[in-house]
Parts: structure tokens; C-alpha cells; sequence
């Protein structure tokens, strides 16, 4: 067991909650010395403490009123003369210790309480984490996997797109396949002002430009701009670029930014 697996079970063995085989496995790990295990269970038991001491509570006024009543009581009838017969009051039934004792077991419970919920937010924490990453590597692998079908396939077109007068360092590529979508990529390209996108467009003919989507680019120019397939185009003549308000047109309205025939 790694490190994290111990002190899962660890933080479960200082609260009473580890049953079967999980609580021999580490009771085995105790008797063996295991210095994960022995360091891990100190601390999660130094940890209910720590909350039981923060949620101790004090006993109500009435119990220390009736504590002074008494020993003045007490005081009162070891001073009094001996010769003067007074009925004695009946004795008062004596305070018993266990209401703090259970005000003590109360604070260990929710002490118990709080670091059970941090045991089981942890591991939503993590299984919330994993989950994400799990999703994440899945999207990356998938759009891997669709990049590299479209460089296999001799359907697939390259077109180089070049800086344009707005940004003639700028430099861009598109990898084009009619059914499969295509992926551009571009640098170079300066950042875009307050509320302005790039646009990427695609014109087949004498048809009026496609948008093929809008896009970021990052501290360094650089961006990138996975296209769906476009309904109705079969082959794209030119791809181009240009600054837009953000949100994109359904036509191109800015200044022309990368452009490229295949």
C-alpha cells in the first residue's frame, strides 16, 4: 500500500470505523512497526483530540450555583453549635460525574464527525480530480487520434496560410479533410484587442466565405482551432483570417490577419 492508502485507513482505525480485512491488514502493519502506519495513526489521533478539545464544553451556570450551594451548605453545618438541635435538611442527591463524561464523549463524536467528513471529502476530492483528468486524456486522445487520421488520409488537404499586411510575421496551417473536419493551427499572430476574436474562414469557388469558427491566441501568437466538417463543401480553395467582434459574423467585416490557397 502507498502512503495515501494508509492514512485512509489510519484516519478510519483512530475513529473506531475500520472492520474486517482492512483493519487486520493494518493492525498487522502496527505490529510489524510499519513507520507510515505508526506516524499516519499518531497523527489522525492526535487530530481527534485536538477537535474534541476545541468543541469541549463548559458545564451550565445552574451546575456551578448548585456546587457553591453546597459547599456553603457544607461550610454551614460544620460551623454551626453542636448543642442546638436544627432538623437537618435532606441531603442533597450527589452530582453525578457522568454528565461530563458524556459532555466529553459528545465532543469526541464530533470530532469524529469533522474528521470523518474530511476523510470523505478528500476522497470525493480525489475521485472528483480523477474523474476530470480521466475526461481530459480522453478529449486529448480522441482529437490525437482524429489528427492522425486525417494525415493518413491522401484525401486530406495542407495549405500553408501567410501573414497579411495586419500581421505579416504571422504564419498558419490547415490540415483539411472534407468528411473528417480539419485542424488549423497558427503563430505569430498578435494578441486581439478588448473584445475582438480571430475568425477562421473557408470559401470553396466563387461561393461567399464559411466560417470555420473563431479562436484565442495565447501570450506568444500561437492558437489553435479544431473545424467540423462544413456542410456542403467538399474541397476548401482558401482558407483566411480576420479580426472580428468576439463571437464571430456570419461574414468576414475586419481586416484580413493569415490567408492560403490549397
Amino acid at each position: 500500500m502507498n502512503r495515501e492508502q494508509i492514512s485512509d485507513l489510519a484516519a478510519a482505525y483512530a475513529l473506531g470505523s475500520l472492520e474486517g480485512a482492512e483493519r487486520e491488514r493494518f493492525e498487522a502493519l502496527l505490529r510489524e512497526g510499519d513507520p507510515d502506519a505508526v506516524t499516519t495513526l499518531r497523527e489522525h489521533q492526535e487530530a481527534v483530540v485536538a477537535l474534541a478539545e476545541l468543541h469541549r464544553e463548559e458545564p451550565p451556570p445552574a451546575v456551578r450555583s448548585a456546587l457553591m450551594d453546597r459547599i456553603a451548605a457544607e461550610g454551614t453545618a460544620r460551623t454551626a453549635p453542636r448543642a442546638v438541635a436544627r432538623p437537618s435538611a435532606p441531603p442533597r442527591p450527589r452530582r453525578s460525574v457522568w454528565p461530563a463524561v458524556w459532555a466529553g464523549a459528545m465532543a469526541a463524536g464530533i470530532a469524529a464527525i469533522v474528521v470523518g467528513l474530511v476523510v470523505s471529502s478528500g476522497y470525493e476530492r480525489r475521485l472528483a480530480q480523477l474523474s476530470q483528468d480521466a475526461a481530459a486524456l480522453r478529449q486529448e486522445l480522441d482529437r490525437q487520434q482524429a489528427v492522425v487520421a486525417i494525415l493518413r488520409d491522401p484525401a486530406t488537404q495542407m495549405v500553408a496560410l501567410a501573414g497579411q499586411p495586419a500581421s505579416p510575421e504571422a504564419r498558419g496551417r490547415m490540415l483539411w479533410h472534407a468528411t473528417a473536419g480539419g485542424l488549423f493551427v497558427t503563430a505569430g499572430l498578435p494578441a486581439p484587442p478588448a473584445g475582438k476574436t480571430y475568425q477562421l474562414w473557408a470559401i470553396a469557388g466563387q461561393n461567399p466565405p464559411v466560417s470555420a469558427g473563431t479562436f484565442m491566441v495565447d501570450a506568444k501568437g500561437t492558437g489553435s482551432l479544431r473545424v467540423p466538417p462544413l456542410s456542403g463543401i467538399a474541397r476548401v480553395d482558401v482558407f483566411a483570417v480576420t479580426l472580428e467582434p468576439a463571437g464571430g459574423l456570419p461574414a468576414p467585416s475586419g481586416a484580413m490577419y493569415l490567408v492560403g490557397k490549397s
